[in-house]
């Protein structure tokens, strides 16, 4: 990011040039407050159920402040004479003027610059080690930042040494957007990135162009679907099958559901359970109560759009989706371990499996 400064940017000087930059305030900026209990009624103290519309408004500034702090060229768009940016301020009155005035000086231009922008709020909060005996992680979006760092890492590791030259086939790992939502976007699961991005990496390295250069790759390939797991909680372990409660510090965990909420079968469980066990890794054991609704990850839908094996597997975790996540600091390092031993090896292992009779994929 350019210098913050008091003149426009050079890079303004070289139309049509626009710049589309990622941005992270770090410091806390806006505040959701919550209504204090004693100022609640006896029916809202039996349930955290706020209306998300009228309830939910962020807190920027308050009027008096945001006109003392105003100064300036863009102080009458900051003092209220619009409680929006104005032209001034950003351009249109979508924004507040304070927000975009922030977001410039986050990027270093003016605020005019600033066209447009989408922010999500996030906890600034750093992760902490915590626990008397230091081992539990305590951070926000766990899940699945977890899973995220675990696969990268375990990626750049496994290029180290004679390991990547020596490989039968292609490592990658995929880091979509969108999942708690569906993954219904461009950049989403259900988009076409993975197949896109196949067919282009199998054309390129193919020996000879195919028609069924792809259909092949597909035959050969194996998909981790790594998504966090709910670990046993000490409080509610009636939430859990008593036979199928993940706990922390025991490794990943495998998921099945019979509804296929989750995309593992006998033959990807295999490959992840042993995988894990030929590198001395344990590995637990997943499935929703009988009597209990089970969520989903991006496995199914991966599997379903690419016709890939896939397996669903996960670091369990406490508190998932809570502002403030939880998990063991070893779930951590055995998660990265795993993957990269899947990473590694499953190649080899792949062309030991005879399944209802036929041969092993031939990796050419």
């Amino acid at each position: 990011m350019p210098p913050h400064t008091n003149s426009k940017p050079e890079y303004r000087a070289r139309p049509p040039y626009h710049h589309a930059r990622q941005v992270k305030i770090n410091r806390p900026v806006l505040r959701i407050p919550t209504l204090a209990i004693h100022l609640t009624k006896a029916d809202e103290r039996k349930s955290f159920s706020p209306n998300l519309q009228s309830n939910f408004f962020p807190v920027l500034a308050t009027e008096v402040k945001a006109k003392l702090a105003a100064g300036g060229a863009s102080s009458k768009a900051a003092a209220g004479e619009g409680e929006s940016a104005g032209k001034e301020g950003g351009g249109d009155e979508r924004h507040h003027a304070l927000l975009v005035e922030l977001v410039a000086e986050e990027l270093g231009c003016q605020p005019e610059d600033v066209k447009d922008f989408e922010l999500q709020l996030c906890d600034t909060q750093p992760s902490c080690i915590g626990g008397t005996c230091s081992e539990f992680v305590l951070s926000g979006r766990l899940d699945n930042l977890c899973s995220s760092w675990q696969s990268i890492r375990a990626l750049i590791d496994g290029c180290e040494g004679d390991g990547l030259a020596s490989c039968k086939g292609v490592r990658s790992v995929f880091l979509f957007d969108h999942e708690e939502v569906g993954s219904t976007s461009c950049q989403g699961a259900a988009g076409t990135l993975l197949p896109d991005c196949m067919k282009r990496i199998a054309k390129g390295l193919a020996a000879s162009p195919s028609d069924f250069v792809m259909e092949a790759v597909v035959r050969k390939s194996f998909l981790v679907s790594a998504d966090m797991a709910h670990a046993l909680h000490p409080n509610y372990q009636d939430r859990h099958d008593p036979a199928l409660g993940p706990k922390i510090h025991s490794g990943m965990v495998l998921k099945h559901n019979t509804n296929q909420r989750y995309a593992t079968n006998a033959v990807t469980a295999f490959f992840f359970r042993e995988l894990g066990a030929r590198a001395g890794l344990p590995t637990q054991e997943f499935a929703v109560k009988s009597d209990s609704a089970c969520g989903s990850t991006i496995g199914p839908t991966l599997s379903a759009l690419s016709g890939i094996r896939t397996v669903d597997v996960g670091s369990p975790q406490l508190s998932m989706h809570s502002i403030r996540e939880m998990m063991g600091a070893d779930d951590a390092v055995l998660g990265y371990r795993h993957i990269k031993a899947v990473l590694e090896n499953f190649f080899e292992i792949d062309g030991q499996l005879v399944v209802d009779g036929c041969p092993p994929a031939v990796v050419a």
